[in-house]
C-alpha cells in the first residue's frame, strides 16, 4: 500500500470528507468537516471532487512521509508548514515527490487546518463516507472513529498532477483576536422566550467553555430563562443554539446528536459555522440576527463572488 505515512500524528487529526448524508432517521450523525469553507478550498486547489477525503488537523503538530509522487494543499489556520524542512506557503499546490516529509507546525492564528491530497485519501467509507466521529466510533483510517496515530499509513493513489494553483488573498480568511461576531437566524421557537430574554442573549459576549468539541460548543456567560417545559424532541440541524436547563446555551455542530429536546433560539447563519471552528475554548463571542433573506443574499453574493 501506497501513501502518506504518519510519523507524528499531531495534537487531533481526523479523515473528514463531506460527511454522512440521510442518516439522522436511525441516529447516525453527519460529521464531516467543522471548518466546511477552508476544506472545500483544499480540496478545489487539488481539482478534487468537493467531497473528497482530506485531513482535518486540530492546533498542529502533524509530520507525514510520503512514499507516493503527488500534489498537496494545506488551507486553514495560520501554521507553519514545512517540505524537507523548508517553509512553503498554504493556501496554494505543493508538488510531493516519494520520500517527502511533510510538517505542519502548531497554529498562531485558528486552530484548524486542512490538508488535501491530489485525489483524495482513499478511506473504506461506512454508511457512504470516511467521516471519523469518536463518539459514534464511525469512519477513519481503520473504520472505528479513532483519530490518527503514528504508524498509520494513508491510502492515496499516486498523482502527475503539477499545474499550481493558489487561492487569491481576498478569499482568505483572517483571524484576529477579537471578539467574534456570529450571525443568528431565528427560529420558530424564539418567539416562545420573553423579548427580555432574547435582548438579554444579544446584548451579551460569551466564551467558549472547556467543554466543547465538534459535537458542540458550550457557551459561559449569562444565563437565558426559559418557563416552557415538557418540549417534544425534535430533529437537530447544524448551528443550532439550544438553552440548557442551566440556562446557558450549547450550539450544535457536526457531530451533534440527531434530536434534541432543549429549547432553541435559533440558528447560526452557515458561513459562521467556519468561523466557530476556528475559536479555540477561551475564545468569546457575540451573536448578532440575520433575517432569512439577508442569509439568502449573502449566500449568493458569496458563491457569484467566487465562480
Amino acid at each position: 500500500m501506497t501513501g502518506l505515512k504518519v510519523i507524528n500524528p499531531g495534537m487531533y487529526t481526523l479523515i473528514q470528507d463531506s460527511g454522512r448524508q440521510g442518516f439522522h432517521n436511525i441516529g447516525i450523525t453527519t460529521g464531516g468537516p467543522f471548518d466546511s469553507y477552508s476544506f472545500g478550498w483544499a480540496n478545489k486547489l487539488c481539482n478534487n471532487l468537493e467531497s473528497a477525503a482530506c485531513l482535518e488537523i486540530l492546533v498542529g503538530g502533524l509530520v507525514l512521509k510520503s512514499t507516493i509522487a503527488t500534489q498537496i494543499a494545506i488551507t486553514g489556520a495560520d501554521v507553519t508548514i514545512k517540505i524537507n524542512n523548508q517553509s512553503v506557503d498554504g493556501w496554494c499546490t505543493h508538488n510531493i515527490s516519494a520520500g517527502d516529509q511533510i510538517s505542519i507546525g502548531y497554529a498562531t492564528a485558528g486552530c484548524r487546518s486542512y490538508l488535501a491530497v491530489a485525489g483524495g485519501i482513499q478511506c473504506p467509507l461506512i454508511f457512504g463516507s470516511a467521516s471519523t466521529v469518536k463518539r459514534e466510533k464511525l469512519g477513519g483510517l481503520h473504520k472505528n472513529g479513532q483519530a490518527l496515530a503514528q504508524g498509520d499509513l494513508l491510502p492515496c493513489n499516486a498523482s502527475q498532477e503539477n499545474t499550481t494553483r493558489t487561492v487569491a488573498e481576498r478569499y482568505r480568511p483572517q483571524f484576529d483576536n477579537d471578539i467574534a461576531e456570529i450571525r443568528v437566524i431565528l427560529g420558530y421557537q424564539h418567539n416562545q422566550f420573553e423579548p427580555d430574554q432574547l435582548n438579554h442573549f444579544f446584548d451579551n459576549d460569551y466564551t467558549i467553555s472547556q467543554q466543547s468539541d465538534r459535537m458542540g460548543y458550550r457557551l459561559e456567560g449569562s444565563a437565558i430563562e426559559f418557563s416552557h417545559n415538557n418540549m417534544i424532541s425534535e430533529g437537530i440541524c447544524l448551528g443550532a443554539i439550544q438553552i440548557t436547563t442551566d440556562g446557558q446555551p450549547i450550539i450544535l455542530l457536526c457531530d451533534r446528536q440527531t434530536i434534541g429536546g432543549y429549547p432553541k433560539l435559533g440558528s447560526v447563519f452557515s458561513p459562521d459555522i467556519a468561523k466557530l471552528a476556528q475559536l479555540m475554548p477561551g475564545r468569546k463571542i457575540r451573536f448578532k440576527t440575520i433575517d432569512l433573506k439577508q442569509a439568502q443574499n449573502l449566500l449568493q453574493q458569496s458563491a457569484q463572488s467566487i465562480i
